[in-house]
């Protein structure tokens, strides 16, 4: 096993936290946290309420397996990249429920950019732990 850049490490830590900000954000849509319930428009509030069971198990599935997925970049496991592709499926069937359910137009831009942003990280680390499995990086 041949040894990681820096960057590797920098990449790996930056994906998890990002990735426990999505288990967090998860977490307080699952529960329908007050602070989160708080901030919605009555329009937005109805929507919450009517997601779908299969949308926010999609999520889940998402979010918690990219997690897990970084702690297997982080002690060099092959694994890392077999699930990042089942998070980036759940990523793909989220975004088929957000968007039967809502309108583009309607995203603001901080919605908007997160429903480009999140898959094309998805991809990313798919790319990235592809990539480390070839240089030898993980096992």
């Amino acid at each position: 096993m041949t040894k990681p850049k820096t960057s590797f490490w920098i990449i790996s830590v930056v994906a998890l936290l990002w990735n426990l900000m999505g288990v967090n954000q998860y977490l307080l849509m699952a529960f329908k946290s007050d602070s989160v319930r708080s901030g919605l428009t009555p329009e937005r509030l109805a929507l919450l309420d009517a997601t779908p069971s299969w949308s926010t198990a999609a999520f889940a599935i998402a979010v918690f397996a990219a997690t897990i997925g970084c702690i297997a970049l982080l002690i060099r496991k092959k694994i890392a990249y077999s699930f990042f592709v089942i998070s980036f499926l759940g990523i793909i069937v989220q975004n088929i429920d957000a968007f039967m359910r809502f309108k583009i137009r309607e995203f603001n831009s901080f919605e908007l950019v997160m429903t480009i942003m999140i898959p094309v990280i998805g991809l990313f680390l798919i790319w990235y732990s592809k990539n480390a499995i070839k240089k030898e990086w993980l096992k």
